[in-house]
């Protein structure tokens, strides 16, 4: 009979092995999957049905539609179909699917002439050997795992109920190929590929270990178990797998010379110590570790095997050897890191700068120079014509200037010497020049900034002068400060300096195109980082940042008022000062506000200011064309804001109350942390890439590049969309844990529980600025990026655990409340909590 005629069926088809061996069979007999996910695209030389080995019926129906295309006779069944996770718990689905599926599946065959039945089983369902000592068939079984049980349970099951099919029980070896997609070797791989420090640790003999088998070897096997099923035994076990076990410390050494030219050192460590931090990984910081408990306790099994039975009976031997693969597998590894990564069902996100250099290799392999300089001359052009397209914008800056320039004259700031009782309360108060040289030194500031705007924005209509609109810049900057420097007597100065001066430095480098950029930065039309999900610089995930910088100068601006003697009242609704003014009032009137040179209050409208403008500035991709803004746009979001929120809320310690508006300003500016830390990790990945790559550091700092391996983030949204998806857009990045959630609760409830117990300083005031700061901290930590900074918030919890008994002025009560708060502490900062499916490069594996 003509064997291409016969049928075979193969559960579990569109699987790693079942996808291989339907190909593999497709040459000698009609293969038929069946499978619970059946390909969109079949091959044509295979048909696919649904199976679903958990129902009656669709079994029923599946073979019912083998039995009507192909008939009642089945030359091989070969049962790939199982369950496996890697949890090593006993889980429902094992007995489900692999032992109740597989007695489905039988019972279904007996209406047809089945001439064979193909058990994949597993070599591990042997107890294991020794060294020197392989295993063979008559080994004994050892179910002491539930994945190795099921598979038992499910042999057992087949020689039971086989009825009159024959069985063949094939056991084979850890299956692999040139890229590997080993599960467990893969992760052996990628651990010393990262350099990890888990990758020098073992928890078991280093002399021990486990055989493999090719993928091609395998399909070699069943192809020869099908063709010969006439000649086999009616029940045949049957071990199959290379010889060779190369031991768990072989293996590390190999793979560090392949890899990184240096012998891997590997250590044992005892097993307590690796499930203990394999228990601490996924039960208490909430991770998924894929070391788990049950991994450690077989970590010194050792299995060879014997496989004379597999030679006699199918004239076969293994035609490949792991140690022979193996630098084809790490070849495949340094050609496409991320390829490689995704194959073996691995994070790509963390192999994303060595994907930059392995882009940048092809691209240059591909690049045809004068092409480049063609499309390099192009792209200058277009640069040319985009300047002269927005000529209009430095004539209006002349245009400012001017305006500038003559303001002095029509607020009549040259000579005053009326000023009101506030301006002169202040001036005494802060010890300042007298009010009119004050005004006169504002007035000639205005008057020569002014000239100079409109000289500067002369030059720039030229493009051979580029450092011009960066002078401008600089005099933009200057009217921001100068009504702070000089005190300025006159709010209509103060108000006019700050706009002209925001507007000379929006229309010098934020509306036409930042002068110096790189021209291939400019030309890569690439938004989102290597290994990254999406874009971390689009103006809807800026949007939050510029709205609460645009309510913070508002805020702050209304105190600078006050302290410039601009107005002579500010609102507080709660808060109570000293003598005739309120706590607001009090707070920026006290030594600590004065100790400042200019208006603390100013100075923090004019930061304000700078984050609206370095918010608005720049593209998508400016965490690579603009890394220089983005670090100052981050510095003055991150470190400057924590630093002001320090301020804030040590008020009440050292003045004794509060201010209202100063809170609502730190609120703002604490929100505004965690939307802007993706942005500077992105930038520093940057830099870090780009470096390594062999460009100047500094050059690609202040000019931007492109940086291969880039992408396109497809998920932009614009502001036309509904607003929950707006939010959701903005907020990329940015989840919030019930656990960090509850910590904020517990530092907001320490900053007022000295009203309930009754606390007085220095415990009082301990326990107001640690329940502040573990606010501060609990909010940073909801950026993804940022998640490993609630550790700091487990130092706090020690502190507030040990403060009653270094400190004094609280109760035994209060003492008790602070040991329990500490200790709730800890425990809420110790699990990561919900993460996003969002990815962040290399930076991944921080995101614990």
């Amino acid at each position: 009979m003509n064997s291409r005629q016969d049928v075979v069926i193969v559960t579990g088809s569109s699987g790693f092995i079942g996808s291989t061996l339907v190909k593999k069979l497709a040459d000698r007999f009609v293969p038929v999957g069946l499978d619970l996910f059946v390909p969109e695209h079949t091959p044509a030389d295979a048909e696919y049905i649904h199976i679903d080995l958990t129902s009656d019926e669709s079994v029923g129906q599946a073979l019912g539609q083998v039995r009507e295309r192909y008939g009642d006779r089945i030359a091989s069944v070969i049962h790939l179909a199982a369950y496996f996770d890697l949890t090593g718990e006993p889980d429902p689905k094992y007995e489900a699917v692999t032992v109740r599926g597989t007695e489905r599946l039988l019972r279904a065959l007996q209406d047809f002439e089945v001439e064979q039945f193909v058990f994949s089983s597993t070599m591990l369902v042997h107890a294991p050997g020794k060294k020197g000592q392989p295993i063979n068939e008559d080994w004994p079984l050892d179910p002491k795992l539930p994945y190795r049980a099921s598979k038992i349970r499910t042999e057992k099951l087949i020689r039971e109920q086989r009825g009159n099919i024959p069985a063949v029980l094939v056991r084979p070896a850890g299956v692999y190929d040139e890229m590997c997609r080993a599960t467990f070797l893969a992760h052996q791989i990628a651990r010393i590929h990262e350099r990890l420090l888990v990758s020098h640790v073992y928890p078991g003999d280093l002399d021990t270990g486990q055989p493999f088998v090719h993928l091609d070897d395998l399909m070699d096997a069943l192809l020869a178990v099908v063709e010969r099923r006439k000649e086999l035994p009616a029940e045949l076990p049957l071990l199959i797998g290379e010889t060779e076990t190369p031991s768990f410390g072989e293996l590390q050494k190999e793979l560090g010379r392949l890899i990184h030219g240096e012998e891997w050192e590997t250590r044992q460590i005892p097993k307590s110590i690796a499930r203990t931090g394999s228990w601490v990984q996924g039960k208490v910081l909430d991770q998924d570790p894929f070391i788990r408990p049950w991994m450690v306790d077989i970590s010194d099994d050792h299995y060879e095997l014997d496989i004379s039975r597999a030679r006699k009976l199918l004239d076969w031997e293994p035609k490949h050897s792991l140690r022979q693969t193996l630098p084809r597998m790490i070849d495949a590894l340094k050609a496409d890191p991320a390829g490689w990564y995704k194959a073996n069902k691995l994070n790509p996100a963390s192999v994303a700068p060595e994907q930059v250099e392995t882009e940048e290799r092809e691209e240059e392999e591909k690049t045809d120079p004068e092409q480049h300089q063609a499309a390099m001359r192009e792209h200058m052009q277009q640069m040319r014509m985009m300047h002269f397209d927005v000529l209009w914008v430095h004539f209006f800056n002349m245009l400012l200037g001017l305006w500038l320039a003559t303001s002095p004259f029509v607020f009549g700031t040259f000579g005053t010497d009326t000023f009101s009782d506030a301006v002169m309360r202040v001036t005494e108060e802060r010890g300042l020049w007298d009010p009119s040289l004050r005004s006169s030194l504002t007035a000639w500031s205005d008057l020569l900034s002014g000239i100079l705007i409109v000289a500067f924005s002369a030059f720039a209509l030229s493009p051979r002068f580029s450092w011009a609109p960066w002078a401008n810049t600089a005099v933009g900057i200057w009217l921001l400060f100068a009504p702070l420097v000089f005190w300025a007597p006159s709010a209509a100065v103060y108000a006019n300096d700050t706009f002209v001066g925001a507007l000379v430095i929006t229309f010098s480098i934020l509306v036409p195109m930042m002068p110096g950029m790189s021209h291939e930065g400019m030309m890569d039309e690439s938004d989102m980082p290597p290994g990254w999900t999406y874009c971390p610089s689009t103006y809807l995930q800026r949007l939050p940042i510029i709205a609460l910088g645009a309510i913070g100068f508002v805020i702050a601006r209304a105190l600078a008022a006050y302290q410039l003697g601009h107005i002579d009242y500010v609102w507080e609704p709660f808060f109570a000062g000293e003598g005739d003014r309120n706590g607001t009032e009090f707070i920026i009137t006290s030594d600590v506000s004065k100790a400042w040179p200019i208006a603390d209050g100013g100075l923090g409208a004019t930061s304000y200011m700078f984050e609206i403008l370095m918010g608005v500035m720049g593209g998508r991709s400016r965490w690579r064309t603009m890394p220089w803004m983005v670090l100052l746009f981050g510095i003055v979001v991150v470190p400057l804001g924590v630093i002001s929120i320090y301020f804030i809320i040590i008020q009440p310690i050292m003045i004794g109350t509060y201010c209202t508006l100063c809170l609502a300003a730190a609120l703002a500016m604490l929100i505004m942390i965690p939307f802007a830390l993706d942005e500077l990790v992105a930038m520093g990945q940057f830099q870090l890439a780009n470096t390594r790559r062999g460009h100047p550091f500094w050059r690609s700092f202040f000019m931007g590049d492109a940086l291969p391996g880039s992408g396109k983030d497809t998920k932009r949204p614009g502001f036309d969309v509904p607003i929950g998806e707006l939010v959701r857009s903005a907020a990329r990045g940015v989840t919030v844990p019930w656990t960090l959630v509850a910590s904020s609760v517990l530092g907001a409830w320490l900053m007022f529980s000295r009203l309930v117990f009754g606390t007085e300083p220095p415990m009082a005031d301990s326990d107001h600025l640690v329940g502040a700061l573990i606010i501060t901290v609990a909010v940073m930590a909801m950026a993804e990026v940022g998640r490993p900074l609630r550790f700091i918030n487990v130092a706090f919890g020690l502190w507030l655990i040990a403060a009653p008994w270094l400190l004094t002025g609280g109760g035994t009560l209060a003492a008790a409340h602070g040991v329990v708060t500490g200790l709730i502490l800890i425990a809420l900062s110790l699990p990561r909590g919900a993460r996003s499916k969002e990815h962040y490069g290399s930076w991944d594996r921080y995101v614990f």
